[in-house]
């Protein structure tokens, strides 16, 4: 009769330790989040980004890098997060090109001075149809200008197919992953991270990486991208 009991209580602390975790997921695409997408420092979602059943799609006319105009960036803007898992799937078009970012503010012109970002791009597309060469940290599942991921490990689906990311954040590190394998980690505000900014692509800019907490943002950089199963739960 013990071990009954003792199975049973074992069945019904797994049940709601289940439970528990799936309440910490924030679903960002679902009917009662996707309202809180709207433009970076807007009000409204951009009238190119459309969510339905769970994916977020982007049209635009593809364009090339060195046509590259302003886009419209969005925010998920019901609240910002600090320590954080983040989950998505998604896909582009051949050379397509965007971006995740977090820690994000608003008020300032650009989000990549701000905001750190993980480079969701097309990689062998890119550099056949742009006829120009990528550095590491310029392809897919790069921490964009600072930290670039493993080449001997990653996996890049091809163009048109669907990709998984994920971005875990605590302040002890950072991990980016990419179809499953972990592609790159970093220690956020270390010596280190401080000297590749300083040398970097960064250098200049004086709010890039500062904040501690902040929002999600997705990029528009003139091409189609299509965004699914977007969940984020905090750490």
């Amino acid at each position: 009769m013990k071990k009954i009991l003792f199975i049973f209580f074992l069945t019904i602390l797994f049940k709601c330790s289940k439970t528990s975790e799936n309440k910490e997921w924030i679903f960002l695409f679902s009917d009662k989040n996707s309202s809180f997408w709207k433009a970076y420092n807007g009000d409204n979602l951009p009238k190119k980004w459309k969510i339905t059943n769970n994916l977020l799609t982007f049209d635009t006319d593809f364009k090339l890098e060195s046509e590259y105009t302003k886009g419209s960036d969005i925010v998920f803007s019901k609240e910002e997060f600090g320590n954080f898992e983040l989950y998505l799937e998604w896909k582009l078009p051949k050379g397509g090109n965007s971006g995740i970012f977090y820690h994000l503010k608003e008020g300032y012109e650009e989000i990549s001075e701000v905001a750190p970002e993980y480079q969701l791009l097309d990689d062998e597309g890119w550099e056949e149809l742009n006829n120009a060469k990528l550095s590491s940290w310029q392809k897919a599942g790069a921490d964009y200008a600072m930290h670039s991921p493993d080449t001997e490990i990653k996996i890049l689906n091809p163009s048109g197919e669907w990709n998984s990311t994920k971005i875990i954040f605590t302040k002890e590190k950072v991990e980016h992953w990419l179809n499953g394998q972990k592609i790159l980690s970093f220690v956020p505000w270390s010596e280190d991270w401080y000297e590749r900014k300083k040398k970097g692509k960064w250098k200049n800019s004086n709010f890039y990486g500062k904040f501690k907490t902040g929002y999600i943002g997705l990029q528009d950089h003139n091409s189609s991208i299509s965004f699914r199963n977007m969940k984020i739960r905090k750490l």
